[in-house]
């Protein structure tokens, strides 16, 4: 458990970076904007979601198997990522892909609350 703390602090920083790389890429893609098109833009994002997905899934295992909230975030990043494809790429209108990153949004909330309360009702237990 000696390497706990340094890959949340890094598990926690890529959550950060994620959700800043799709609110900022979800809204290009409201607008139409040419700069979701650049090359960096389209691979740094999967770099950071691959490091966060990497540590959730060592944090998951140093915690244990146990843990009824954890399955409850894997089951949220499913829809996360169904939605964001929406937002980001699927979605045919700007509205379809406005609303899709709004949900998007929400489910991330929801995560974190899961993550920090440890507890599947989120913010509401």
């Amino acid at each position: 458990m000696e390497y706990y703390l340094p890959i949340k602090n890094l598990h926690m920083t890529a959550v950060g970076l994620s959700i800043l790389f799709f609110v900022i890429r979800a809204y290009w893609s409201i607008t139409g904007s040419a700069l979701l098109q650049h090359r960096v833009v389209r691979i740094v994002p999967h770099i950071v979601d691959s490091v966060l997905l990497i540590c959730g899934v060592i944090l998951a295992m140093m915690i244990g198997p146990n843990q009824p909230w954890i399955l409850t975030k894997i089951i949220l990043l499913v829809f996360y990522i169904g939605v964001g494809t929406i937002a980001i790429k699927r979605g045919r209108t700007p509205t379809t892909r406005l609303v899709a990153a709004l949900v998007g949004v929400a489910i991330f909330i929801y995560i974190v609350g899961v993550a920090i309360r440890h507890d599947s009702a989120s913010w509401f237990a």
